[in-house]
């Protein structure tokens, strides 16, 4: 079935994580990486991430550079991207930031046992699915066809990016490479921490290749 493009935008440390074994707030960047993500997240119909990533990052997944929003209404999209939220459990605590902000929907998709008694704001849409998962897979023929999402990010977390991966899903990788290194065994890549080889290897082109200030920005497309 139709499915969006997906891309996907992260921060590496030298030796490949994207967190610590803790899982702490990607926050090892610089403020040029932040303002690029900004306008990765512009290109997007809909921005994607998993619950852990909302939760940890406490973020608001919004665009707040007015000129960015502008361009985007300029190319005919939203003035914000839909934001797409993955919970099997749907157990999300609503004075996170991203649901006190009403710019733009917000899709929720939740498993079979997820409660029913939450008082959702009415910005978040909640689907449900007959599963205790999500198949990824429908869900992004779901947001192709019922929201008309064409480009999608995916911010993460590596659980959600690794399916992705498992369902060769990714068509592009924005990756920053900070000048850090974290080590430790259970700290995330971007795969996560599993040590499972995918059925295939996915092989990508670099389309771009930049470096600001000690960090490097790499931006690759699937080769198919």
């Amino acid at each position: 079935m139709p499915h969006p493009k997906v891309l996907i935008n992260f921060a590496l440390t030298v030796d490949g994580k994207v967190s610590t074994a803790g899982f702490t707030p990607t926050t090892f960047t610089s403020a040029y990486d932040k303002k690029r993500l900004l306008e990765i997240r512009s290109l997007a119909d809909a921005v994607m991430v998993g619950r852990g990533t909302v939760e940890k990052d406490r973020m608001t997944m919004g665009m707040p550079d007015a000129k960015l929003r502008k361009a985007r209404q300029e190319r005919g999209q939203a003035e914000y991207p839909l934001r797409v939220i993955l919970s099997g459990s749907g157990k999300l605590d609503l004075n996170l930031p991203v649901f006190g902000q009403k710019f733009s929907p917000i899709l929720l998709f939740t498993g079979k046992s997820a409660a029913n008694e939450v008082s959702w704001p009415d910005h978040v849409r909640v689907y449900r699915s007959e599963r205790d998962w999500q198949d990824l897979g429908e869900v992004l023929s779901f947001l192709y066809a019922q929201y008309g999402v064409r480009t999608l990010i995916c911010e993460g977390g590596p659980t959600l990016v690794r399916a992705l991966a498992e369902r060769d899903r990714i068509d592009e990788i924005y990756a920053t490479i900070a000048p850090k290194l974290f080590g430790g065994e259970h700290a995330p890549g971007l795969l996560g921490t599993s040590d499972a080889f995918l059925s295939a290897s996915r092989a990508y082109r670099m389309v771009n290749f930049e470096i600001h200030g000690d960090e490097a920005y790499l931006h690759y497309r699937r080769d198919r």
